[in-house]
């Protein structure tokens, strides 16, 4: 029986239906994920038994941060100078919250390595042991 055969005292209401829809795809989600997880909790640190991989995603997080680093310095140098020759004060607070979104970028790209390498440990992360992702 669809919504149009049902006489509108029964109508379903629209917040009920996309209540239904949610619980649903959450039990969903929450079967699937204890399903799909048994596997991968079977499986003992395969990251860590690969030969030069652990080596490699250190070397790859070390790199990226240091881009990073590098692309916030031109970042705040060229908002900068763009400053001095800015005239109008909303350009400018425009420029100043550009180099603070930039500021705030950096310090998060550089403490999330580390922020893993010590919270994986503590919950006993197989990757947190073999994967230096601390980039100094």
């Amino acid at each position: 029986m669809t919504t149009r055969d049902r006489p509108p005292g029964e109508q379903q209401n629209p917040n009920a239906l996309r209540q239904r829809v949610v619980r649903s795809g959450f039990a969903s989600f929450l079967i699937l994920s204890l399903v799909a997880v048994d596997p991968v909790l079977a499986q003992d640190s395969v990251v860590c038994d690969a030969e030069g991989l652990p080596d490699m995603i250190s070397g790859f997080f070390q790199i990226t941060t240091a881009l990073g680093i590098m692309g916030l310095v031109v970042v705040w140098q060229a908002d900068s100078l763009v400053e001095m020759f800015t005239m109008n004060i909303e350009q400018k607070k425009s420029l100043k919250q550009h180099k603070r979104t930039a500021m705030k970028s950096a310090v998060i790209l550089v403490i999330l390595g580390p922020l893993y390498t010590v919270a994986g440990s503590a919950m006993g992360l197989p990757l947190a042991e073999c994967v230096d992702l601390v980039p100094w």
